[in-house]
């Protein structure tokens, strides 16, 4: 059980450790994926109990010092860009230009969502229904597990999947066919998800991007609880 006094920043650590593999330093060595992956430079988890931030570990010494010293002056808000956003992307464009800048909400599945027992279980043997938009998940199924799609005409039209995983936490990655959109497939999705990672012992957790609205309206239809905000730099 989380502790309720502590609850969101336990949560965000909890995420950036299901985000990203970790050094004995806790420097960020690669994004958690079975297949690979380039990680951000700066991570800064933010939550209105605390906040956390990781460098990779090809990152100077004395820049991540700097980075250090703004983040540790903060505010924890979750409304808000960065107060020292300006900042960060100078230090790190003394070291490389900047590539890619990710901010968005990161939230938790309170007790007493609805599961939908609509979806069902994707594993390797029936992973033919993922055809057509959705064939490029085929590899993942037996590493991404659990996985769940809804299944119309014998293809799956939404998909919801473990797309960073650690024994204590799993992190939802979704996706619907462009023709099945805003039929509500995306929030029996990721309800049916949550309920499986629970089952195993696990805690379901969400995050999405700023700009990504369908994403956010996904997390108010299931009532998910805003805990914490996600800004990397890539």
């Amino acid at each position: 059980m989380l502790d309720s006094k502590t609850f969101a920043f336990d949560l965000i650590k909890m995420h950036v450790q299901t985000l990203y593999v970790h050094d004995e330093t806790s420097r960020i060595i690669s994004i958690n994926d079975w297949n690979g992956g380039i990680a951000p430079r700066f991570y800064l988890g933010r939550t209105q109990q605390g906040n956390i931030w990781r460098f990779r570990s090809d990152l100077p010494e004395q820049l991540s010092m700097q980075l250090a010293s703004l983040c540790k002056s903060e505010p924890c808000a979750i409304s808000d860009r960065p107060t020292y956003e300006a900042e960060y992307l100078s230090i790190l464009s003394a070291h490389s230009p900047v590539k890619r800048i990710w901010f968005g909400p990161a939230y938790y599945f309170a007790d007493g969502i609805t599961t939908s027992p609509e979806p069902i279980p994707i594993h390797i043997n029936n992973s033919f229904f993922l055809q057509g938009e959705l064939q490029d998940w085929v590899p993942d199924v037996p590493y991404q597990q659990p996985f769940v799609a809804i299944i119309v005409d014998g293809i799956a039209v939404a998909l919801c999947a473990s797309v960073r995983i650690t024994s204590t936490a799993h992190e939802a990655g979704v996706e619907t066919a462009s023709f099945h959109r805003r039929k509500g497939y995306a929030v029996k999705v990721v309800s049916a998800w949550a309920g499986a990672v629970k089952a195993i012992g696990a805690i379901p957790l969400y995050s999405t991007s700023i700009e990504n609205i369908a994403s956010q309206k996904v997390a108010a239809r299931l009532g998910l609880t805003k805990y914490g905000l996600d800004y990397h730099v890539t």
